[in-house]
Formats: structure tokens, C-alpha cells, sequence
């Protein structure tokens, strides 16, 4: 499942969050890459252990925790400490496909990445080029998002980011590892839920809701593990 969650961080809340990252210090966006990754990427991020992402990612992560959206495609079980990255003119990744384990080294997290997730922080007037391209079983899908939207995707995509032409993509990117692993597992759950949310609207009281949304539990309860 790809799906675009609209408005996780507010304008205000972006602008907020783009003065603090943009005033720290940048590093080379291979220092958390793989073999292969460090083949293919060039672009820049802020250290993992530095305090303003500790502190931008903290902001990031209670954000998504209001997002009944992302409660509800992703089912999170633990997130990965955003981490954030800024692509400036030239700069791009090639095809690659996320490590299915990631660690946090300055708290030694550990997850198994089902789901992956970027948030623009970028308005795409403020730069060309710069699409996130996703391929997986639902075709090609180029992304480029409002700041403040987030895309998420099954982690197993292979997926590029292409080269900067004009002005710097800045974003947050991070990880989920779902209490329901199997990706279509996830969207019948998904699916299901959303149902039930639209049936509740047009009709509170229609009595199918209460079967469905008992449907809907006892698949979480055969297919979650917390």
C-alpha cells in the first residue's frame, strides 16, 4: 500500500521545524548508509545523535501520533527516530531497497522496517526535480508532496530520489515496524477501518457496524503482534 497522509505537521509547525534543523550542522548522508546505499546516495543529513534531531524527530513522532491516518494504514509498533535529509542541486539516490533491520545508534533501537515513510518538509515550488520514485507491485509512482505531507510505503519498494535541478529538498524520513507485518494483511485491515469509518458517518446507528467492527478487531487480534 502507498498512501499520502495529508498535513501531519502544520504550516506553522514546518516553519517552526525547518529554523531549527536549518541553522545545525549538516554532515555527508552517508553516514548512516550501507555498502550499497553509499553507491548510489549523495545528498546531506543531520547527525543521529545531534540534539536538534533528537529534539525535530521527538516533534515528528508525537505529530504522526495524532494522525489517526497513520495510526490506521501503518498500525505502528515502534518508529524508528526520524532522521532528516536535505538534497541541494546536483544531488540525488539512485534505486536502492531499505535494510530490513535497522539500529538507532545512539540508543541501540532496534527495528524490522515493514513500512517506510518521508515527510516533505519543502514546498515543491521551492525546487525542480527532487520526485520520490516508488516501484512496487502497484507500478511506478513518482512523490512530491506539500511540506507538511507525508508519504508511506512498504519498505521492501525499491525506490530513488531524482537528481536536484533547481534550490534544496529537505525532509524527514524514518522507518515502522507494524504490529501486522505482511503488507496485505495491512490493507484489508486498512480498508476495513476506513469502511467503517465512512458507514459511521452516514449512519451512526446502522446495524452492520457493530459486526464489522467486530470483524475488524478479531482480524487485528489473529494477525497483530505488539
Amino acid at each position: 500500500m502507498l498512501l499520502q497522509i495529508p498535513q501531519v505537521l502544520s504550516p506553522d509547525q514546518v516553519a517552526q521545524l525547518r529554523a531549527r534543523i536549518d541553522a545545525a550542522a549538516w554532515i555527508d548522508g552517508n553516514a548512516t548508509s550501507g555498502y550499497q546505499s553509499a553507491q548510489a546516495k549523495r545528498n546531506e543529513q543531520l547527525p543521529e545523535e545531534s540534539p536538534v534531531a533528537r529534539e525535530a524527530g521527538e516533534a515528528v513522532v508525537a505529530a504522526l501520533g495524532r494522525s489517526p491516518l497513520f495510526v490506521s494504514a501503518a498500525l505502528p509498533s515502534r518508529v524508528f527516530p526520524p532522521l532528516f535529509n536535505r538534497y541541494g542541486e546536483g544531488m540525488a539516490f539512485d534505486n536502492h531497497v531499505d535494510s530490513a533491520l535497522r539500529t538507532h545508534a545512539p540508543t541501540g533501537m532496534r527495528i524490522r522496517t515493514d513500512l517506510s515513510g518521508t515527510l516533505f518538509l519543502t514546498d515543491p515550488g521551492q525546487y525542480d526535480g527532487g520526485e520520490l520514485v516508488i516501484e512496487d507491485t502497484y507500478g511506478t509512482q513518482q512523490v512530491k508532496l506539500p511540506a507538511g505531507d507525508l508519504i508511506l510505503y512498504p519498505a521492501t519498494s525499491l525506490h530513488r530520489v531524482l537528481p536536484i535541478t533547481r534550490g534544496a529538498r529537505v525532509s524527514s524520513f524514518f522507518w515502522i515496524q507494524s504490529m501486522v507485518r505482511d503488507d496485505a494483511q495491512r490493507t484489508l485491515l486498512f480498508d476495513l477501518d476506513m469502511a467503517i469509518i465512512r458507514l459511521t458517518r452516514q449512519d451512526p446507528k446502522a446495524a452492520p457496524l457493530v459486526s464489522l467492527t467486530g470483524v475488524y478487531h478479531n482480524l487485528l487480534r489473529m494477525w497483530a503482534t505488539p
